[in-house]
């Protein structure tokens, strides 16, 4: 498992990306651009479902990183039996 600093590092990192993934949305959706060039990448409105998902991705690790860093487990599992009575 990575330490405490590897988390926080990974956290302030997944928040950036976050933070330019809503500017860019919000961005194309407000109509103030065309198109948006995040990084190497030009969006257009036609890249807009595309750009939620990468939101949705980046707010779920951010969402693991929090919990890694407070000690939390990633994921809880559980088993189910099913049986006929």
């Amino acid at each position: 498992m990575t330490n405490k600093t590897e988390i926080s590092a990974r956290l302030e990192f997944w928040r950036k990306a976050l933070q330019a993934l809503r500017k860019a949305y919000l961005s194309l959706l407000d109509g103030e651009v065309k198109s948006y060039k995040l990084g190497d990448r030009e969006l257009t409105m036609l890249d807009m479902p595309g750009l939620m998902k990468e939101i949705k991705e980046a707010e779920q690790k951010v969402d693991e990183m929090e919990a890694l860093k407070s000690g939390g487990k990633l994921r809880n599992a559980a088993a189910v039996i099913p049986r006929d009575w």
